[in-house]
């Protein structure tokens, strides 16, 4: 395989980009040192340039929210005959992100296509309106998968993996590679005792956007702060709904409980993970949750909800996080471990070392994986991971049919 074609909605650079374009590119970025061509088709956004060159990856931008799609397909259609933007660019394989709606690639690539699908939107659809929702939800459960019904599909999470096959998807068809993780940055402690904040502290880090719930995590706050003494709750990423947390960080009166800190670096990040006693992530649904791994690879264990699927991937209950069904549970769990330092340590304890067990190198070598076998007309199923990988969870042997 000597030549890749991404396509996402955003790259990390877009003020929305967050864990899927994470995925994408940190993949990307392996690839290409491994002498393959990447390029990755995306949109565009105000200050980003139409080419850019970043990480040994070739990104070419073009089109906003809506018209990123037929833009994108107009691009590979044109570079076919040597035209436009992409001109110039032969894939042996096509990875099609999935946000919801895909590209249908398959329809002009005229190279193998695999769908990359974090989570069903189903629970987030109705943000976008009744009609845009109801039209978006009939694309990526009806019309998607009878569109790619030939194609390979590729999740990051057996959860993932679960909902497509509940969508009509041949689960002969369903790859899963999870997520990778890159190391903590230098001169970021350890998240050992000396680095934790003196008073009891939560994190977020997530997208501000309403399927991740973060009033769950200000509710627990308002809900704990008579029981546990100098509580604080830091809110790492930004996002179009960050001005309604904020109001209701104001009406429940912990606005000086809570610190947005907005989008920051990857040092930044880290050492406010490394501080963090435990991470609170109440999104109603993830595919896999990369912020699980980071905060585990400080010591710092997450609560989150057991409806959000991805969670039941990353987290294993009881022993590197805690799942919950409900606010009131959310809360109570945060609570516990607060108070309880032995039980803390032993989940980050345990979290930590799982975490090592990822790596964006280990992540891309199974997306490299599945793609080179598209391009023998080859599919792959199951969990796609190293044949000396220890783990915690029931898992599905991979295989190539």
């Amino acid at each position: 395989m000597r030549e890749v074609l991404l396509l996402c909605w955003r790259d990390t650079g877009h003020p929305q980009g967050g864990g899927s374009e994470q995925f994408l590119e940190q993949v990307g970025a392996e690839l290409a040192a491994q002498g393959i061509r990447v390029t990755l088709r995306t949109a565009r956004y105000p200050g980003a340039a139409r080419r850019e060159h970043r990480d040994g990856l070739t990104i070419s931008r073009g089109g906003g929210r809506y018209t990123v799609y037929p833009r994108a397909l107009a691009a590979i259609a044109f570079a076919r005959v040597g035209l436009g933007p992409l001109r110039g660019t032969r894939p042996d394989a096509v990875l099609d992100t999935q946000n919801g709606v895909p590209f249908f690639a398959r329809t002009v690539a005229g190279a193998p296509v695999t769908v990359l699908v974090h989570h069903c939107h189903r629970e987030q659809w109705p943000v976008a309106g009744r009609l845009v929702g109801r039209l978006g939800w009939w694309i990526e459960s009806v019309l998607g998968p009878r569109a790619h019904r030939r194609n390979q599909y590729l999740t990051v999470s057996l959860p993932s993996a679960e909902d497509l096959a509940e969508l009509g998807v041949d689960r002969a068809r369903i790859a899963v590679v999870r997520n990778g993780a890159a190391p903590v940055p230098d001169a970021v402690g350890a998240g050992t005792d000396p680095d934790r904040t003196a008073h009891p502290s939560i994190v977020v880090l997530s997208r501000l956007v309403p399927h991740k719930q973060i009033e769950d995590a200000l509710h627990a706050v308002a809900t704990l702060r008579y029981r546990i003494a100098g509580l604080h709750l830091d809110i790492v990423g930004d996002g179009w709904w960050a001005p309604n947390l904020r109001a209701r960080a104001h009406t429940l009166g912990i606005e000086n409980q809570v610190t947005f800190h907005g989008h920051v670096d990857e040092r930044r990040k880290h050492e406010l993970l490394a501080q963090a006693w435990v991470q609170a992530l109440p999104s109603r649904k993830e595919g896999w949750a990369l912020a699980v791994i980071e905060a585990a690879q400080h010591g710092v264990p997450t609560v989150g909800y057991r409806s959000s699927r991805g969670l039941t991937d990353s987290i294993i209950d009881g022993v590197t996080g805690v799942l919950v069904d409900d606010p009131e549970q959310l809360a109570e769990a945060l609570g516990e471990l607060l108070l309880d330092r032995e039980a803390r340590a032993l989940l980050g304890e345990k979290a930590r070392g799982r975490a090592q067990e990822f790596s964006w190198a280990q992540c891309a070598a199974g997306v490299r994986a599945v793609l080179t076998a598209t391009t023998r007309s080859e599919l792959m199923s199951g969990l796609i991971a190293p044949p000396d990988r220890t783990d915690h969870g029931p898992e599905q042997p991979a295989g190539t049919q």
